[in-house]
């Protein structure tokens, strides 16, 4: 994901990555509430307090080496062969501006790191294989973008905008546009018009039958019909850009883990003291199932803990609002919650996370038109 010079680290601290509570804990009749912190990942603190370029990470001779050669086979099968990008590691992913070298997030070369990234970070780009790839996908369309220089050209710009248009880190999307495909969580193609073009390019690179998914947005295919011919001629043509200078290499990133999370972008929001109403009507029994003494009853603090990080990523996929501005409110939420001793039957918890999902997606839409989740 590349702005016009270079990439953005996704911000949002969180301290800890919680695991599910071990059912056989919450008794018939009457609920037995773990402590708070008791079934959480805890991070060794010797390994934070090392230094990133120490930490001898590479992407060959470990699995995600493995993926970045899938990735090589991939563009190879799409006759991609002119253009040969270089592939590093470094804090985040992205491509910088008249370059044609992907950076890598170094936490993808070390399990442990994943770890380390899931409990400061929140937002794991490339959570699996096939992840990797997508995001791979999408830092190649920055590539071809500068190896080419296709935004200098008038077609390009037409259909995608002007390369000089201020990049922003927070963006309003309007989801389902017919005039942008799907691929990045958060509406990604329109927050630039060059992240619009790799998502293009991404889309069209998966090889999907992109003709009948995008059938009735005809705004996407138009983009998608020009990416197909501009590939088709680019083929036989050597790049005019081949600068694989390195921005940022993991060699050179001298702050400790523990430094490098610190804060972690975490931001201010305004959270209203009202959410406390929404959340009782949650969790409110005669909503749910019908209780008795022998129900097996959760804790609601609980629930919306553990699942803090995956109601955060849910809302940035679909309203693009930054999982840092969702935290604090789902946090919020959480402590309320706990405070208020709210609880919920266990044969309800898939209806109440679903309620809780909604809730959260619609303060993040208020968010986005309002610049305030309840909008007065």
């Amino acid at each position: 994901m590349s702005p016009p010079t270079t990439t953005d680290k996704e911000p949002g601290a969180t301290s800890s990555v919680a695991r599910p509570v071990d059912p056989s804990r919450e008794k018939s009749g009457r609920l037995e509430r773990p402590d708070w912190e008791a079934s959480v990942i805890h991070i060794d603190p010797a390994l934070l307090k090392q230094r990133i370029c120490d930490l001898g990470l590479k992407i060959e001779g470990r699995p995600l080496g493995k993926v970045v050669e899938r990735f090589k086979t991939e563009l190879k099968a799409r006759e991609i062969t002119r253009l040969v990008p270089s592939y590093y590691l470094s804090s985040e992913w992205g491509v910088a501006e008249g370059t044609t070298a992907i950076a890598i997030p170094f936490y993808l070369a070390d399990e442990r790191l994943v770890r380390v990234q899931e409990a400061k970070g929140g937002l794991v780009e490339g959570q699996t294989e096939d992840d990797i790839v997508r995001y791979l996908r999408h830092e190649m369309g920055h590539v071809v973008n500068y190896g080419y220089r296709l935004y200098e050209t008038e077609e390009w710009t037409l259909l995608f905008g002007p390369m000089a248009r201020p990049y922003h880190e927070e963006y309003r999307a309007v989801p389902f546009s017919p005039d942008f495909v799907r691929h990045l969580p958060g509406n990604y193609a329109q927050k630039h018009p060059d992240e619009d073009w790799a998502e293009t390019f991404a889309v069209w690179l998966e090889g999907l039958d992109w003709r009948t998914l995008y059938g009735d947005a005809p705004g996407a295919l138009k983009k998608l019909d020009y990416c197909e011919r501009t590939m088709a001629a680019l083929k036989e043509r050597d790049p005019l850009v081949t600068d694989a200078s390195l921005d940022e290499d993991v060699s050179t990133i001298g702050l400790t883990l523990e430094e490098f999370y610190a804060d972690g972008g975490a931001r201010e929001v305004a959270v209203p003291r009202s959410l406390d109403g929404d959340l009782r009507g949650i969790f409110a029994p005669t909503a749910l199932s019908a209780t008795t003494e022998a129900t097996r009853m959760g804790s609601g603090g609980a629930l919306i803990k553990r699942n803090a990080d995956t109601l955060a990523n849910m809302a940035f996929r679909w309203t693009s609002v930054d999982p840092a501005v969702m935290r604090p409110i789902v946090g919020h939420l959480a402590r309320r919650a706990k405070e208020l001793d709210l609880a919920y039957p266990m044969a309800d918890r898939d209806l109440v996370l679903m309620q809780l999902s909604a809730f959260v997606i619609t303060l993040a839409m208020n968010y986005v038109y309002k610049g305030r989740f309840i909008a007065t």
